[in-house]
């Protein structure tokens, strides 16, 4: 191989094989080409999935303070396990937020959260305050989202026609 065209830069049959990969990659790694654009990264995702992990903290917090609470009675492991199993699902839900499906069991675990009020009251606060970030998580990620994608679609219009 010359000089001017190097191992792997530019050359379609040596380029994914350059000495610097390491042996092991990932199929994004492998796929990856100089001057390749990143995805764009949903902000409504990452809204979602922040308030999902903190809700899931809360549960497991809520769990274990009703069984504190209620150690002697038979709704004390049942509160424990029911709480540890919907912040499960909270933390699972966080690979769905990108799909319809994801935002509305998002929605149904907000509702929950205040159901849960009915066995600690104080769980009415958070639950609601948990809902508004939901919300605003939902409407306000979209918006940005959208804005975002018209950024970069303007930007590559500006782009095209400077070139």
């Amino acid at each position: 191989m010359s000089e001017e065209n190097p191992v792997g830069e530019g050359n379609p049959e040596t380029t994914g094989r350059e000495p610097w990969r390491p042996a092991r990659e990932t199929k994004s790694q492998r796929e990856w080409r100089p001057g390749q654009q990143k995805k764009p990264r949903s902000i409504q995702a990452t809204f979602m999935s922040s308030v999902l992990v903190m809700e899931a903290l809360v549960l497991v917090f809520f769990g274990l303070a009703v069984f504190g609470i209620n150690r002697g009675e038979p709704l004390a492991p049942w509160a424990l396990t029911v709480s540890l199993a919907v912040a499960v699902v909270a933390v699972l839900d966080c690979a769905l937020v990108r799909k319809p499906a994801g935002i509305w069991i998002g929605w149904a675990l907000q509702l929950a959260l205040i159901m849960a009020s009915f066995i600690e009251y104080s769980m009415a606060f958070v639950g609601v305050g948990f809902g508004l970030a939901w919300w605003y998580a939902v409407t306000k990620g979209r918006q940005i989202d959208r804005e975002n994608r018209a950024r970069a679609q303007a930007e590559a219009r500006w782009q095209s026609e400077s070139q």
